[in-house]
This record gives C-alpha cells, sequence and structure tokens, in this order.
C-alpha cells in the first residue's frame, strides 16, 4: 500500500472519527492518539524532515536539462521563473512547470557528504494544460520518476537521472517564491 493510500485511508478514518464524536454532544475536543501509534504521515514527515535536513524547505528555480545525448545536448529554458519547485520540510513537494502545476512527494538520503546522497520524487499529481512552447513542463514531470540522487554543487542542485539519462540543475531561490494553492483553498 503507497503512502498516499495509507493518508486518505487515515485522512478519511479521521474525519469518519470527528464527525462521530461530534455528533455525541460529549465534549468537542480531540483526543490525542496514544503515543505508541503514530499515524503514517507523521511519521513520514518525521522521516523526510531527518532524511535530508540541507534539502528540506527550499525553493529551486530550473536552469537546465543535461541530456547525455549529444544530439539534444543541454535545453534551458527561456523563463527559468516558470519552472519553480518547493523540497518542504513535510515531504512534499510543489512544482510550477511553465502553464502547469503539479504536487507530490520527495524523500533523500544523504551519504556520508551531506552535499550529496540519493533522492526519488513519488507519483506528482499535476496539470495537464497545453502550455505554449517551447515547454520544458512534460519533460520535467516525466523524467521525475527516474530521479535517483542528488548533488549540491556551487550552491545549484543536480538532479541525476537513473542509468545516466541525464541531469536536471536547479538554482536557489531567495526572492519571494511561487506557492501553489487548490481553487479550493483559494476562496
Amino acid at each position: 500500500m503507497t503512502l498516499f493510500s495509507q493518508f486518505l485511508i487515515l485522512g478519511g478514518a479521521v474525519a469518519f472519527c470527528g464527525l462521530a464524536v461530534a455528533g455525541c454532544g460529549e465534549s468537542r475536543r480531540a483526543v490525542p492518539p496514544p503515543a505508541a501509534q503514530k499515524p503514517a504521515i507523521a511519521v513520514a514527515a518525521t522521516q523526510a524532515t531527518a532524511s535530508a535536513p540541507v534539502l528540506s524547505d527550499t525553493y529551486w528555480r530550473l536552469l537546465e536539462i543535461q541530456s547525455m545525448d549529444d544530439t539534444q545536448g543541454t535545453t534551458r529554458p527561456s523563463d527559468p521563473s516558470l519552472y519553480m519547485m518547493r523540497l518542504k520540510s513535510d515531504g512534499s513537494v510543489a512544482m510550477r512547470l511553465n502553464c502547469n502545476r503539479a504536487m507530490g512527494t520527495w524523500k533523500a538520503e544523504p551519504s556520508a557528504d551531506p552535499s550529496s546522497g540519493h533522492f526519488e520524487f513519488g507519483p506528482l499529481a499535476g496539470t495537464r494544460a497545453l502550455c505554449p512552447p517551447p515547454s520544458l513542463d512534460e519533460r520535467v514531470t516525466s523524467q521525475a520518476q527516474y530521479v535517483r540522487s542528488y548533488l549540491l554543487k556551487d550552491g545549484r542542485l543536480h538532479l541525476s537521472l537513473m542509468a545516466d539519462g541525464g541531469i536536471q540543475v536547479w538554482e536557489p531561490v531567495t526572492e519571494a517564491a511561487f506557492e501553489t494553492t487548490s481553487d479550493r483553498d483559494a476562496r
């Protein structure tokens, strides 16, 4: 069972229990779960925070995608500000990819030197608008499932794809970064 499935099941159970308690006419105060029974999402968030604190709560802008195929070479977005990524400390990721948005999960395990290590994205859910060309949105989302390692070098985040598939190079964003909110949250 995936973490997302566990989250959905846990969320449904919590919502049901909340309705059941509220309907009893008793105190509407939530009863915390026993310390020995941490919800799966809390455990995952703790692991994500502990796994790569150097990457937690960071914002990035896509600089280029380096292909190992000489015919493709290096591709740079015409406007890097249209390709942003926020790695949150709870293990979630939010992306702006040109005219689309994507959200999902990430995890990293640093090696002995925390400037490099294992990196993976979980499944990404995103919009599928047809962005004006040239656009790298589909390329970034399709490559996400193949990212296997990271390297922090010269202030940039290099995400390497498996089997020498390429490298995505991201630079830190220091100014106010984008936020992705659902239509429901924007109301």
